[in-house]
């Protein structure tokens, strides 16, 4: 088994893992970073209107890949799309 380390950035953060994870192959360290990134997103990115994460991925030797997820939540003028603010609000 192989030693794999998931260091995360958080926009301007990084969070460096000194410990790792011993896992079998490359493609059982893209799963574990795509599970990783999954959830520090639900956790890290409520309330923030736009932002980009990743985890790398590195083994003994440096980076061999990395999964990253950016969102951004833009507010549309609902006029300027032709669009009525009280029939979208009565609608529901």
């Amino acid at each position: 088994m192989k030693r794999y380390y998931f260091d995360v950035h958080d926009g301007c953060q990084f969070i460096r893992d000194d410990e790792g994870v011993e896992l079998p192959d490359i493609e059982s360290a893209r799963q574990e970073a795509t599970a990783a990134l999954s959830e520090i997103t639900r956790e890290w990115a409520i309330g923030r209107p736009q932002h980009r994460m990743a985890v790398e991925v590195r083994d003994d030797r440096g980076p061999i890949l990395e999964a990253s997820f950016s969102f951004v939540i833009e507010q549309r003028d609902l006029i300027a799309l032709g669009l009525d603010r009280n029939a979208i609000s009565h609608a529901d």
